[in-house]
């Protein structure tokens, strides 16, 4: 079960990789530029199960509650996406910025 959160979070995750690589079509597509987004996405990715998997390992089950012993229990589950998401945006939303800088201003 450790690893759920990380297979439920993966498509969102490769939607945005896909979005990242595309957009903006207006960016010369140089080799310069592919291996950075090449190297950013590799980075975003394994942030993204890091921080998951560190998640996963600090959510802390509930005690039995009102609802029986598996009350709240989905929090280690939504617990570890939140943090893989939080990770992937940490790195790809500076990298956006640094790409926009650093190939928009060549024009």
């Amino acid at each position: 079960m450790r690893y759920l959160s990380i297979l439920l979070l993966a498509p969102w995750l490769l939607v945005l990789c896909v979005i990242y690589w595309i957009w903006p079509r207006s960016l010369p597509r140089t080799t310069g530029r592919r291996t950075f987004d090449v190297l950013v996405l590799l980075l975003a990715g394994i942030a993204a199960a890091l921080a998951a998997l560190a998640g996963f390992d600090s959510a802390v089950l509930p005690e039995p509650g009102e609802f029986g012993p598996v009350s709240g229990s989905i929090w280690q589950q939504v617990l570890p996406a939140l943090w893989g998401y939080g990770a992937f945006a940490a790195v790809i939303v500076p990298a956006l910025v640094l790409r926009q800088w650093w190939w928009g201003r060549k024009r």
